[in-house]
């Protein structure tokens, strides 16, 4: 099978790219490298260095393509508060021109990453996918806005679309020195150090962390499942519990054998305060369920990063 991997030189788009090789399917790469880095690249992919927003080279890229995995995108909350337009241009325009070109190109299926962010944080836990979408965020808006854009080309021009749910996405490549890096990559960093790590608020918030293997064989089920059952749909993916700051801080500490510490600061604009996922829809319809141990996951991500 030919593939298509948006941003496959970031974090969860690299290893989706390499399990799909691994699997023995041809991967093309489009990335502008902006947030993903050119060793992440397999040497096996075919890579074609822009923008999401260029038209002409995304229809190059497209060319043939049976499957699209759409994980492109500006991803990071507190970034999309302070540039709303630069979020919004990626995520939403870039989203669109992906569509148009895998329509044009006849291309099979879309599968799109999407966020929990688009819950709000209000929803009641276990979320399920029906609940209300009240976005708190620029970055929330524009997923919800490219669930719909996948949603009406699934019913208007018969592309198949699938939108899953990232929940709190971790694992080996997750970069630790960004400005808005995600938590754990930044605590693992800050832990190694000696240094006290920095929490947003007192600790207490929860998430539903995903690791990206889980994450990868998500996208992988979703491009083969029966289209009568899930395009147009979307779906949460997630670890499976909920666990707060403070008690994964608490297992970082022992796999690293430190004593935790954290430094507490002012909570951060658009952040929701707990999120936990209902992954049954995953599994009637995509045959899905994550399947590895939050703490396993830990062990595993620190071992990369040392």
């Amino acid at each position: 099978m030919l593939t298509l991997v948006t941003g496959g030189a970031g974090f969860i788009g690299s290893n989706l790219a390499d399990e799909l090789i691994a699997q023995g399917h041809e991967v093309r790469i489009l990335d502008d490298l902006s947030t993903g880095f050119a060793e992440n690249l397999p040497a096996d992919a075919l890579f074609f260095e822009g923008d999401l927003c260029d038209e002409e080279l995304v229809a190059e890229a497209m060319d043939g393509v049976e499957v699209v995995f759409h994980q492109g995108a500006r991803g990071s909350v507190a970034k999309s508060v302070e540039t709303p337009l630069v979020t919004d241009l990626s995520n939403i325009h870039g989203t669109l021109t992906v569509l148009e070109g895998a329509r044009h190109a006849g291309v099979r299926r879309v599968v799109s990453a999407s966020s929990s962010s688009i819950y709000g944080g209000v929803a009641p836990r276990p979320t399920r996918e029906t609940e209300p979408l009240t976005p708190k965020s620029p970055y929330a808006v524009t997923k919800m806005a490219a669930e719909h854009y996948l949603r009406v080309y699934w019913e208007l021009f018969g592309l198949e679309t699938v939108a899953l749910r990232y929940f709190n996405v971790y694992g080996p490549r997750q970069d630790p020195e960004s400005a808005y890096a995600a938590v754990i990559p930044k605590f693992i960093a800050a832990l190694r150090a000696g240094e006290p790590p920095t929490i947003h608020g007192d600790g207490a918030q929860s998430r539903d962390f995903a690791f990206v293997g889980d994450v990868v064989a998500a996208n992988i089920a979703a491009a083969s499942a029966p289209a009568d059952r899930c395009a147009g749909h979307a779906y949460n993916i997630a670890g499976g519990s909920e666990r707060s700051l403070l008690e994964m801080l608490a297992i970082l500490g022992d796999i690293l054998a430190v004593t935790v510490e954290p430094a507490h600061v002012e909570p951060r604009a658009g952040d929701v305060r707990h999120s936990f996922a209902d992954t049954s829809a995953a599994a009637a319809d995509l045959g899905w369920t994550p399947t590895l141990d939050f703490a396993e996951g830990l062990k595993r991500t620190v071992a990369w990063f040392s």
